[in-house]
């Protein structure tokens, strides 16, 4: 699984002019299932993001997790994550979770979070989804389970 990982003081997504999700100070995660994961790849990529230290600690040193400051989580399903752009300008898509795959493990993806404690919100699979959201720093980071 690939996702990136943003430390957000505010975030939602809307879908058709509705918020169906939204969470302030925590995590914006975009997610990607790729072709051969599965819920044991889930698993280790919640663990990872729960307790990814990329908050402030009483110093300022990034050094607390989700799961130490409380935060939550807002997932977002982003097979684009999966883009390969080594042929040419137009990217491919192949080497994603097809959706009957990509769905299931991306719920899994965050019940596996809810279960570690952490608030999770969530976008809608295959929705044309519209983010809003304020990057805190901007922290940015790149996670992927095959690397």
């Amino acid at each position: 699984m690939r996702a990136l990982v943003q430390r957000v003081t505010s975030a939602s997504v809307t879908v058709d002019g509705e918020t169906i999700g939204a969470i302030d100070v925590g995590l914006l995660v975009l997610v990607c299932a790729m072709a051969g994961d599965d819920e044991s790849t889930a698993t280790k990529l919640a663990g990872k993001i729960a307790k990814l230290r990329i908050f402030g600690d009483d110093e300022g040193r990034m050094n607390r997790s989700l799961l130490d400051t409380g935060g939550a989580a807002l997932i977002v399903s982003q097979f684009t994550l999966a883009a390969d752009t080594s042929r040419g300008n137009r990217p491919g898509f192949s080497e994603a979770a097809a959706p009957a795959l990509g769905e299931p493990l991306v719920e899994f993806f965050g019940e596996t979070l809810a279960d570690l404690g952490i608030t999770v919100e969530r976008g809608r699979f295959g929705a044309d989804m519209k983010v809003a959201l304020v990057n805190d720093g901007p922290i940015t980071i790149w996670l992927d389970t095959a690397s």
